[in-house]
């Protein structure tokens, strides 16, 4: 079972307080802290989510544990794709957009690999999960 006493607000607390030392490795993963601008309020919202590599990218998958909605910081980076993400203790400016159908048949082995549960959350919802690259600036 996995540990959620490391979550939320929480996770973004102890990450950016510990330069990512407490948070970077979560139950088996790695997570990042992505910082994006609020498509309606225009206030800095920052989430610890889940990151694999490909290449110069960042990868994160917009899967709202399986929900059939998209999850309000992917809908933030469609609004504002010019953000910033924090990797242990390096803020990097990054310009996010969301992968071709192509770019998840690459990625997408490589996300299952950080968090094998995508597969379930992909297979449970009538969405397509989307991918997003974070390519730094």
């Amino acid at each position: 079972m996995p540990d959620y006493s490391l979550f939320g607000d929480e996770h973004v607390r102890q990450y950016e307080a510990t330069g990512g030392k407490v948070g970077h490795d979560w139950n088996g993963t790695s997570c990042l802290i992505l910082h994006t601008i609020g498509r309606k309020s225009g206030a800095t919202r920052k989430f610890a989510l889940i990151y694999g590599r490909d290449g110069a990218d960042y990868v994160l998958v917009a899967s709202k544990g399986g929900a059939p909605q998209h999850p309000g910081w992917y809908l933030n980076l469609v609004a504002h794709p010019d953000v910033a993400i924090q990797v242990w203790g390096d803020v990097i400016p990054v310009t996010a957009r969301t992968g071709t159908a192509a770019d998840k048949a690459r990625v997408w082995p490589i996300m299952t690999a950080q968090w094998p549960g995508y597969d379930n959350y992909q297979a449970n919802t009538p969405r397509d999960i989307p991918v997003v690259l974070l390519r730094p600036r």
